[in-house]
């Protein structure tokens, strides 16, 4: 059907053309995609065996949709891909508000003009990129802003009394017929406000200031909020609860590999930086594993959630913090180091919440220590694990690299060191170099620099070794040997 040429109601007719609610659009839409095998909700990781089977149950149900889970979960993507659900176009009539159906029309506006012109009456297309509303719920939100209310203004221009339906003016909902409408935040809005919710979710009627309009709204809603333990701010009003279909709890990514895929995805980096700084695949995966860790952590509050933006905003930090050191250095290419985890530090310390215990701790403080936890978490994946209790006199297979540290001074990694004096001052350690060709001699070299880097950093996490930042870099010293030299 060629939608640029068809204007007039009449027109429409002769196609037979049949009108179609929005939740009916969403279901055979939808039952086509699962008939033929397609993704539904593309780019969305993690929730294949669990939070989209259930959305697409409640969208076969045509239900109204209550995404509820913690801050960075993806609900609102997941409600802004339901979008690609619904027809590509739809007809309303021209000029109308409240997207009204030619076939089904229901405002003032649009019955008086098909009385007038009939099947003259011009009609125009509406694509589905544009049959999406969204609102964030905020303690100043009226109902006049979701509902709609008289307007004096209108009236006095178009000089009509108050009791005059044609004075009011449509607040988003109306404006949003037949289309998909989100509130986010739900319990963020005011309970008297959200009862002005009850009758458009269940007899499709609203009332404003005294007028009582029986518009049968075709809306399809999806709620989003937090759970209700966390967000002491609000709580959704039961009856409210009650007129909401399905309920769907989303999660964050249960796996290494699919927090990878989301961070890879979101993170927005200049096509230079991509070019100019490697980073090894370790490095992705200890980026994620700090996330991991700070959803666990003593120091952060559990119920606030850490969400899935820590790790994207710290991915990037990381590559600039690469990128910033080749930039001065003059370097076209370098890597990223394990050191350089340093700069991600900016990119948590504002999205964890802090218990009191961390709150002592300080917020720079929690990201340092959830930096090493990661560490401490990923070495045993590549090397021998520490135990925490050890048999007196009992050989490892750090004996060796521990005693080179002991007999030394330490050892420095400064932190704009070119990636040649990078690379030289960590081969400067035998013992850390016969260490790697041991336990893992078939990684490839432009890697095992962040390997022998974590050996480094994992010493130091199982108090092997002490690792001490100063301005120009980091030390790492023997845990006691500066106590028993003196020095």
């Amino acid at each position: 059907m060629n939608h640029t040429k068809i204007a007039t109601l009449g027109e429409l007719k002769k196609t037979g053309y049949r009108t179609k609610g929005i939740k009916d659009e969403l279901r055979d839409n939808l039952r086509d995609k699962i008939k033929n095998g397609e993704d539904t909700f593309t780019g969305v990781w993690g929730y294949e065996d669990s939070v989209i089977p259930e959305l697409e149950r409640a969208i076969l149900s045509r239900h109204n949709i209550n995404l509820l889970g913690l801050r960075g979960q993806a609900k609102t993507r997941l409600a802004r891909l339901m979008v690609t659900l619904l027809d590509e176009w739809i007809p309303i009539v021209k000029g109308s508000e409240i997207n009204d159906d030619p076939l089904r029309p229901m405002s003032r506006f649009a019955l008086e003009l098909i009385a007038e012109k009939g099947d003259d009456t011009p009609i125009s297309w509406l694509h589905r990129e544009d049959r999406f509303f969204e609102k964030l719920a905020t303690p100043d939100v009226t109902v006049a802003d979701l509902i709609g209310d008289v307007d004096p203004i209108k009236a006095a221009n178009l000089k009509l009394s108050y009791a005059d339906d044609r004075v009011i003016h449509f607040g988003m909902i109306p404006r949003a017929n037949r289309c998909i409408f989100v509130i986010n935040e739900l319990p963020d809005l005011q309970a008297r406000i959200q009862v002005s919710l009850f009758n458009i979710l269940q007899e499709g009627d609203i009332q404003i200031r005294g007028f009582k309009l029986r518009l049968p709204l075709d809306l399809q809603f999806v709620f989003t909020a937090n759970p209700e333990d966390y967000t002491n701010r609000g709580s959704i009003v039961t009856p409210l609860k009650d007129r909401i279909g399905s309920q769907i709890l989303t999660h964050y990514p249960e796996d290494i590999k699919t927090a990878r895929k989301i961070t890879e995805q979101e993170a927005i980096l200049d096509e230079r930086q991509t070019s100019a700084v490697y980073v090894p695949d370790i490095a992705k995966d200890l980026l994620e594993q700090i996330s991991f860790e700070a959803r666990n952590s003593e120091y952060v509050d559990a119920k606030s959630g850490v969400s899935a933006r820590t790790s994207i905003t710290a991915f990037e930090n990381l590559l600039s913090t690469a990128e910033r050191r080749a930039l001065q250095t003059g370097a076209e290419h370098t890597m990223v180091r394990l050191s350089d985890f340093l700069g991600v530090i900016p990119a948590i310390t504002g999205k964890i919440e802090l218990v009191y215990e961390g709150e002592q701790e300080g917020a720079d403080g929690v990201a340092a220590i959830l930096i090493d936890d990661a560490v401490k978490s990923m070495f045993p994946l590549y090397f021998p694990k520490i135990e925490k209790l050890e048999r007196k006199d009992a050989e490892t297979p750090y004996d060796e690299l521990l005693h080179w540290f002991f007999q030394g001074q330490g050892f420095e990694l400064l932190d704009d060191f070119t990636d040649e004096e990078y690379q030289r001052a960590l081969d400067g350690i035998p013992e850390l170099n016969q260490l790697l060709k041991t336990h893992q001699p078939d990684w490839p070299e432009k890697d095992a620099y962040f390997l022998k880097e974590l050996v480094l950093w994992g010493l130091v996490a199982h108090k092997k070794l002490s690792k001490n930042r100063f301005a120009e870099g980091y030390q790492f010293k023997d845990l006691y040997g500066s106590f028993i030299s003196g020095l």
